[in-house]
């Protein structure tokens, strides 16, 4: 008999624990956030774990059932797809262990070929489609007037989780009550779990309303950031800790996340893949950085080839003394 594996998507709700029924949905009544089921086909290879609903991740196997969410994908370094590539054969893949469904037509050519599953059918209840926004509560408005601090980042896998965590320990040690959260990407619990495990108070991120990935209309999306941002505030923080997934370039509505923060942003770190993608980002976006950090800041030399190529001055956590120069940045910028 199948077994029903519960991906992280599905964490916001009550399928473990309740009953559900699943029924095929025609594709013209298909969306974004949808939950459904799809069935392992073939050997899952390397990638071939889901993350569940705590975080663990755990290994499936031909025929296994997950429970994932529609969505879109637009990953640099990896994977390219959507649910809307999806072909009469049902066919498609986990485009993150987090359950984030849809069929890739873009792969890195160093990466192995990520889960394909067949759909089975859409999670039901009483005749109609569950989907993710099912499960979030009215939340009421709260006005978000948060020191924060805004970690982005020129594209994905740059250093970005590693710096929020060396930041949220740092700030933790200051004895203040921090929230950490990601505002845009592709949902994946791990990277606010690890802010949890480097001392937040409370995590959040898009997931919590409703969404499988921030790659959506810009206005839907505004509209849910500004719910993440209530609950955010409700918790009333003394400092906020926000990352943005992926770079502001990258369609995950990064430009939204900086027009809805505005003033609120007191510092931000720029984690950059290589010193030449520092000035890409500072060009491309017009944005400056207080912080400069990520994997381009590795060794003194990469540190001194950033501060030369842009002005910027570039920090590494991971070197003592660079590490002390940058909490002193961000201990000023935040007033704390």
């Amino acid at each position: 008999m199948s077994k029903y594996f519960f991906s992280s998507l599905t964490r916001i709700s009550d399928l473990a624990e309740e009953g559900f029924t699943v029924e095929p949905w025609r594709q013209d009544e298909w969306d974004t956030g949808d939950y459904v089921i799809g069935q392992v086909v073939g050997r899952a290879g390397e990638y071939s774990r889901v993350e569940l609903r705590t975080g663990r991740m755990i290994e499936v196997v031909e025929g296994d059932l997950v429970v994932g969410a529609w969505g879109s994908r637009r990953a640099t370094l990896e994977a390219v797809g959507d649910w809307m590539d999806i072909g009469d054969d049902g066919m498609f893949n986990a485009m993150t262990a987090a359950g984030l469904f849809g069929r890739v037509t873009s792969l890195a050519p160093l990466m192995s070929p990520l889960m394909r599953l067949r759909y089975v059918g859409h999670v039901t209840r009483d005749g109609s489609k569950m989907t993710m926004s099912d499960f979030v509560p009215p939340i009421p408005d709260v006005d978000y007037d948060v020191p924060t601090l805004l970690i982005i980042g020129t594209s994905m896998s740059a250093g970005k989780t590693t710096a929020a965590k060396r930041i949220i320990r740092h700030l933790k040690g200051l004895e203040l009550n921090i929230v950490g959260t990601k505002l845009t990407g592709a949902g994946r619990y791990r990277d606010v779990l690890s802010m949890w495990d480097a001392g937040a108070d409370d995590i959040y991120d898009f997931v919590d309303v409703g969404l499988p990935t921030t790659t959506v209309d810009p206005e839907e999306y505004r509209s849910r950031l500004r719910q993440l941002l209530s609950l955010v505030a409700a918790r009333t923080p003394d400092i906020v800790v926000a990352e943005a997934g992926a770079s502001p370039l990258e369609p995950y509505n990064g430009e939204v996340v900086l027009e809805e923060l505005g003033d609120c942003v007191r510092c931000t770190v720029l984690c950059a893949s290589d010193p030449y993608a520092v000035s890409g980002v500072i060009a491309g976006f017009g944005y400056e950085p207080d912080v400069v950090a990520g994997i381009a800041t590795n060794t003194t030399a990469s540190v001194e080839l950033i501060r030369r190529l842009t002005g910027q001055k570039g920090f590494s956590f991971m070197i003592a003394e660079e590490s002390d120069d940058a909490f002193a940045v961000i201990r000023a910028r935040l007033g704390v």
